[in-house]
């Protein structure tokens, strides 16, 4: 059967937080019995954006990352909480707001941290999806509908039907470890969660420094090739999706008539801007 998703794009927010804006307007002040008490002005992000930024100067890559509930399929918190949150079936996790009241303990049952304790209600609470609207012939969310760049999409598609979108788009999970298979995923998540090496690479000619197009430039890991790259017009290359520890590697850069250079990079802890390397 079909069931509500939502697909966070990395790329493309720009930390406007009209999200956010939106969830609250809908949400604080008001009460929707059976859905969620009203949230609090303060202290709750039922949908926030976490900041990250990879590399060193001047090559830096900052990306925003939108967390909400993951409205999982075999979701912790439903099953430590004694019926006060549960699934529906199109897929939406909701805490009742009745079973839920005094439950300080239902914050702690969420691995990704999304559950918050509103004090002057007493109760649990987190995103609902907007399933108040949904349920009343929505087909957005008050997040989706708000954003201007398309960052956020709510999609109402069966199983199979999202297996062929997530691999069409290259959509991810947040935290696969937690295995709790989330009904929200991610494109372009490697701006959050890989690594980066790049530089520029740059050349003497007639007493003048410049940048050098088309180079070569190979990572290597262990001596054995497991990238290769050209540098652009302006000198510069870059390999992208590679996972922090990766070890024993090393950058080599070639150029007709110039001899070849090698920059050890040995074990990738972070994001590495290996800074401009000069041709001789």
């Amino acid at each position: 059967m079909k069931k509500w998703r939502l697909i966070f794009d990395v790329g493309n927010c720009q930390d406007c937080n009209n999200c956010l804006l939106a969830c609250k307007d809908e949400h604080t002040g008001n009460d929707w019995p059976g859905y969620t008490a009203s949230q609090p002005r303060h202290g709750h992000r039922w949908i926030d954006i976490e900041r990250t930024e990879r590399g060193q100067f001047p090559l830096v890559d900052v990306a925003y990352v939108q967390r909400a509930c993951m409205h999982c399929d075999d979701a912790p918190c439903v099953k430590q909480s004694g019926g006060a949150i549960y699934r529906r079936k199109d897929g939406i996790v909701v805490i009742d707001p009745k079973k839920a009241k005094g439950r300080t303990d239902l914050a702690a049952t969420c691995p990704y941290g999304r559950i918050g304790w509103n004090e002057e209600e007493k109760v649990a609470q987190k995103c609902t999806m907007c399933a108040h609207l949904l349920d009343d012939g929505w087909t957005q969310t008050r997040c989706s509908q708000a954003c201007p760049t398309g960052s956020i999409r709510l999609e109402f598609i069966d199983d199979a039907q999202f297996a062929r979108l997530a691999k069409k788009e290259g959509l991810e999970p947040l935290n696969p470890e937690f295995g709790t298979s989330p009904r929200v995923y991610y494109k372009d998540l490697y701006r959050y969660d890989k690594c980066f090496i790049a530089g520029t690479v740059a050349a003497k000619k007639a007493g003048l420094t410049d940048c050098v197009k088309g180079a070569k430039v190979r990572l290597v890991q262990g001596g054995k090739k497991i990238a290769e790259a050209e540098t652009d017009a302006y000198g510069d290359f870059r390999f992208d999706r590679l996972e922090a520890g990766l070890s024993e590697c090393a950058v080599e850069v070639a150029a007709p008539g110039r001899k070849t250079q090698t920059v050890e990079i040995g074990v990738l802890g972070a994001s590495r801007n290996v800074g401009t390397v000069l041709l001789s």
